[in-house]
Parts: C-alpha cells; sequence; structure tokens
C-alpha cells in the first residue's frame, strides 16, 4: 500500500501527502503506457498492443511517468478521503515533490474541508413579503413603442435634420489639431434622439443638411475609458453625407400580425402577460437573494478555508471578466475607468464570496436536514432539455452533457432549488 499521512490543517483544510512506489504505480504506468500507443502507435505494433518496455525505449520513462500522473493522483485522493470520510470541497492544490524515473513518485494534496453550519437559522423569525405584480398599461405602450422603433424605415430625405431624425456622417476627431487614434470614421450614424454619445453631439448635428459640415469642441466625459481623453477638449470635425428620416409602422391590426397575432388587443394582451412573468421571475431571483441573506446572517458557520475562498473569488472575477468583454471594453480599460487594479477587485469579492459560499453550505444543510431527494427522471427530462437546445453536429458539447460528471451538476442543481422552493413555503408571508 502506498505510504498516506493525513494531516489537519488550520484554515479548514486537510493536507495529505503520498509516497507511491514504482511497483505500486505499476498499473497506472501500464495503461498510461497502452494510452500513448493508442494515439501514437508504435512501428510493427497495433494501437495499445506494444509492451512496456518497448514503449519506454521510444517515448521515455518520464514521458510515461508524466502521462500517469493526473490518473494516479486523482485515484489515491478520491480513495483516501472515501476511506476516511473527509469531506472535502471545491478543487485541491496538487503539489509533486518527486517524479524521477526509477524512484518514489511523492506528491501532496492540500484539499478544503468542507465548512459546516453550526447553528441552524430559525425558520419561524425570517420573512419575506412576496408583492403583487400589476403591468401598468403605460408599461405596455412603452414595449409598443419599442417594437415600432425595431420595425422602422429609412428614408433619405432633402432637408435638414431634426431630433427624429438620423444622420450619417463622415467624423474626424482631433486633440491639438491631431487626429485621435481610432476617432475617424466614414459612414458613421448617428440618432439624434439618443443620448449615449459623447454629450453634447447630437445637439451640434441636427440642423445639418447633406454636404454640411461643421467644426465644434465637445469635452469628452471625466469618466470615459481613455483616460488620455477624459475631461479633454476634443474637436470635432463633421460632414453630413445623408439625412435619414425615420418612419414607424401604424400600430394597428395589420401591425399586430406581423407579429404573429390576429389584433391590436391580443397583441396588446400578450405584451402583459410576458412582461408579468418576466416580473414574476425577477422577483423570484430578489426574494431568493432577501431569503438567503436573512438565513445566512442569522446562522453560524465553521472557518471558511482559504482555497474555497480563493476559487470563489476567482469565479466571481472570470464572470465580471466576461460580462466586461461582452460589452464590448477590454479588462485593462474597464479597471481603468473603475480607478482599481485585479488584486484591488480581488480584496473587494471576498466578503460577497464568503456570503455565496456560506448559502451554498446552508442550503446543502436543510437539503439534508429536510431529506430533500430528487428523482432520477427529473434530471432525466432536464438533461434532455438540455440536450433539445443543442445542435445534433455538436457532438463535443453533447457528450459533455450526458457525462455522468455533468449529470451530477444538474442534479445538484435541481435538489438546491427543490430546497429553495421548500423554503421559501416557509418564510414566505
Amino acid at each position: 500500500m502506498p505510504q498516506i499521512n493525513v494531516t489537519r490543517e488550520p484554515k479548514s483544510e486537510v493536507k495529505i501527502t503520498f509516497v507511491v512506489t514504482q511497483e505500486e504505480a505499476k498499473p497506472y504506468l501500464e495503461e498510461a503506457a497502452r494510452e500513448l500507443t493508442v494515439s501514437r502507435p508504435l512501428p510493427g505494433f497495433r494501437p495499445g498492443k506494444a509492451s512496456y518496455d518497448d514503449v519506454k525505449r521510444v517515448h521515455g520513462e518520464m514521458r510515461i511517468l508524466e502521462a500517469a500522473l493526473e490518473r494516479l493522483v486523482r485515484a489515491l485522493y478520491v480513495k483516501t478521503i472515501l476511506a476516511q470520510n473527509i469531506d472535502t470541497i471545491g478543487s485541491p492544490a496538487i503539489n509533486v515533490d518527486q517524479l524521477t524515473p526509477g524512484q518514489d513518485i511523492k506528491f501532496t494534496v492540500i484539499a478544503p474541508v468542507e465548512p459546516t453550519v453550526t447553528t441552524m437559522p430559525d425558520l419561524s423569525a425570517c420573512h419575506i413579503s412576496k408583492k403583487d405584480l400589476i403591468v401598468q398599461p403605460e408599461e405596455v405602450d412603452k414595449a409598443l413603442t419599442e417594437m415600432r422603433t425595431m420595425r422602422r424605415q429609412e428614408a433619405v430625405v432633402e432637408r435638414a435634420a431634426t431630433l427624429d431624425d438620423l444622420v450619417v456622417i463622415d467624423l474626424e476627431m482631433q486633440k491639438d489639431h491631431v487626429a485621435i487614434e481610432g476617432g475617424t470614421g466614414l459612414g458613421f450614424r448617428v440618432l439624434l434622439s439618443e443620448d449615449h454619445y459623447i454629450p453634447g453631439l447630437t445637439k451640434e448635428l441636427v440642423g445639418m443638411k447633406a454636404g454640411d459640415e461643421r467644426t465644434f469642441v465637445l469635452k469628452f466625459p471625466t469618466e470615459h475609458y481613455q483616460k488620455h481623453l477624459s475631461g479633454q477638449d476634443i474637436e470635432f470635425h463633421a460632414k453630413a453625407t445623408e439625412v435619414r428620416e425615420l418612419q414607424l409602422p401604424e400600430l394597428n391590426d395589420e401591425f399586430a400580425k406581423a407579429a404573429g397575432l390576429e389584433s391590436l388587443v391580443q397583441l396588446r394582451e400578450k405584451l402583459t402577460e410576458n412582461m408579468k412573468l418576466e416580473l414574476q421571475e425577477k422577483q423570484r431571483q430578489a426574494m431568493e437573494i432577501e431569503l438567503l441573506e436573512k438565513l445566512v446572517d442569522a446562522s453560524s458557520f465553521s472557518e471558511m478555508p482559504e482555497l474555497l475562498i480563493n476559487q470563489e473569488v476567482a469565479r466571481m472575477t472570470e464572470e465580471l471578466h466576461e460580462g466586461v468583454e461582452e460589452q464590448g471594453m477590454k479588462w485593462d480599460e474597464y479597471l481603468s475607468s473603475i480607478k482599481k487594479t485585479s488584486d484591488d477587485l480581488k480584496l473587494d469579492f471576498i466578503p460577497q464570496a464568503l456570503r455565496r459560499i456560506r448559502a451554498a453550505i446552508l442550503i446543502k444543510a436543510f437539503t439534508k436536514q429536510q431529506n430533500i431527494t430528487l428523482d432520477e427522471k427529473e434530471t432525466d427530462t432536464e438533461i434532455d432539455r438540455i440536450l433539445e437546445q443543442i445542435k445534433p453536429e455538436d457532438h463535443e458539447t453533447r457528450e459533455r452533457v450526458i457525462s455522468p460528471e455533468y449529470r451530477e451538476y444538474v442534479s445538484i442543481r435541481l435538489r438546491n432549488r427543490k430546497t429553495l422552493d421548500w423554503l421559501k413555503t416557509q418564510c414566505t408571508a
């Protein structure tokens, strides 16, 4: 048997050291050797059929050791925590202490131990309110206006532009008579009724006709992501090439039919229904956040593993990073705009990360306490629903969705949903 030493560390972590002889590692080394010859068959041998010695001669013993390491570490780590009933959570940190041909394999695993709820909250003292949801007629009117705007037509007109028009311009921006990088463009479309441009730009363009040219100075916003330009006076040179009138379709039964309904009355009813469903979803999310905040505040927990906190902070940072890039902004520019470094941001995330971890632990504790279970058919149904949204030719994604690991993830998510729904029945007034 491999030499294994388990030590409980501060901050809810466990340190496990492994010493594995070459003989004990032999099954893993042989399996790694077979896999190497499947992907890269040796001359004269069918894939996976070369002997260990032949594989070692061609690929080298170090290559086999490296290929076997992940499987060896994972297998021994899992066996150890199961045998010693250690409740770990998150991903462990792994350090390879010795990986040398012909010698013992030594590695260390430091894993966060799952924190526990030391004091469960009193549900009788936890109350959240559910409000009546009403969609106002003016909200439906606004949605209809947005639909009309999406289906508007543009017509070139030979007149001066008004605030209701779109102006197509060739634009050059200069600072101290030098063109700004990225500040020159042809055919730039400006909707004069919108206000997300540089403040004052649309006002300067009102009254222009095709062929008109104007030069004016505008101050860049102080919060502009290009810090070398923020708060600076910038000279704009604009030439109008077209003025386009925006023509909205009539709001009538024909408009509703184009949206797939028989009448304007039905369209208003459908919009009202959809908007109410959206309000209900927002209310559900807000209620769950409020509920978990109150329950976490009313609970006590064991010490949180530092590794687990760091992983949650990294996850939150990645979520924000993706969101920033989806909006078309570079990460460095975003950090500059909020006057923070990546390290500052991570420190800011720690309190929220702790609350997220504690909320997850609390949900799991209630799931166990109330014996909330999940029928396999419920997981099957959810997996089928996910598969329906994936293209048949996307084999890689479909394989991942039907994998045991993803199935377990889906099961946990569904079980958590059941627990949250149960908690809401206990705490909703």
